[in-house]
C-alpha cells in the first residue's frame, strides 16, 4: 500500500478525499491533518513516514510552499503532489523546480488525482498538460554543468542542450533532425546519451530533468 499523508485546513476537502482514496482496497492507506504544525509534530513519532504527502498552498501559520521547501530539505525521500486551488503559471512553475513532484488543481477528476499519486510513487513525479505549459512559458537556461539523478556532476556538450530543449518542446526525433540538420540516428544517438548521462528512464524524465536543472530555455 501506498503511504500518504493528505495535508488541508478545509475539513469537508480534507475529509472527502481521504475517504475516497482509503475506499480503493488494499492501494492507498491516507493519515490527514489541517497544519503543516500537526504534520511535522507527526513525523517525528511516526513508525514510517509516509512515501507522498497531498499539499495545500494556503494554510494557517505555515503554508504549502513553506513546508514544501522544509520538507526538500528536512525529508527529501518524500514526494511532493501539490493540491491547489491556484493554476498560477508562474506558481506551478516555481514548486516544480524547487521540488515538488506533481502539481494538481483542486477541480481535477479523481481518476487523474488517482494516477498522479501512482505515477510519483512509480517513476518519482507526474507532469500533466496543464503543468508543462506551465514550465514551458517560464524556463530559462543557465549552466552546461549540472548533476544527473543520484547527484552526480555531469556535462552536457552544446548540441546535447540543444536537443535537450527541443525535446522539451515536445519534438519528435524526425522534428528535431529537421530543424538542426542532423540525421534521425543521429538524433536518436543523442537522445539515448541523455538519458544515459541523466539517468532519466524517459522523455518525461528528462524534461523534468532540464527544468530542475535550469537547463531549459525559454523559446516559447
Amino acid at each position: 500500500m501506498i503511504r500518504l499523508a493528505l495535508i488541508d485546513d478545509q475539513q469537508l476537502f480534507r475529509e472527502g478525499i481521504s475517504n475516497l482514496l482509503n475506499s480503493i482496497t488494499d492501494t492507498f492507506n491516507v493519515e490527514s491533518f489541517n497544519s503543516a504544525k500537526i504534520f511535522l509534530e507527526y513525523l517525528k513519532h511516526c513508525e514510517a513516514l509516509p512515501e507522498i504527502v497531498l499539499l495545500d498552498l494556503e494554510m494557517p501559520e505555515m503554508n504549502g510552499i513553506d513546508l514544501n521547501n522544509y520538507l526538500q530539505k528536512e525529508y527529501p525521500q518524500i514526494k511532493i503532489i501539490i493540491l491547489s486551488v491556484h493554476a498560477n503559471d508562474k506558481l506551478v512553475a516555481s514548486l516544480i523546480r524547487s521540488g515538488a513532484d506533481g502539481y494538481l488543481t483542486k477541480n481535477c477528476d479523481k481518476e487523474e488525482l488517482i494516477k498522479a499519486i501512482k505515477n510519483v510513487h512509480e517513476q518519482g513525479f507526474y507532469i500533466n498538460k496543464s503543468t508543462m505549459q506551465a514550465l514551458q512559458q517560464n524556463s530559462f537556461i543557465k549552466r552546461n554543468v549540472s548533476e544527473n539523478i543520484n547527484g552526480i556532476p555531469i556535462e552536457l556538450s552544446k548540441r546535447e542542450t540543444e536537443i535537450l530543449q527541443l525535446i522539451c518542446k515536445e519534438n519528435s526525433n524526425a522534428e528535431i533532425a529537421a530543424q538542426l540538420f542532423l540525421s534521425v540516428r543521429t538524433v536518436e544517438g543523442h537522445r539515448n546519451s541523455l538519458l544515459q548521462k541523466t539517468g532519466c528512464r524517459n522523455t518525461a524524465g528528462l524534461v523534468l530533468f532540464a527544468i530542475r536543472q535550469q537547463l531549459y530555455l525559454d523559446i516559447f
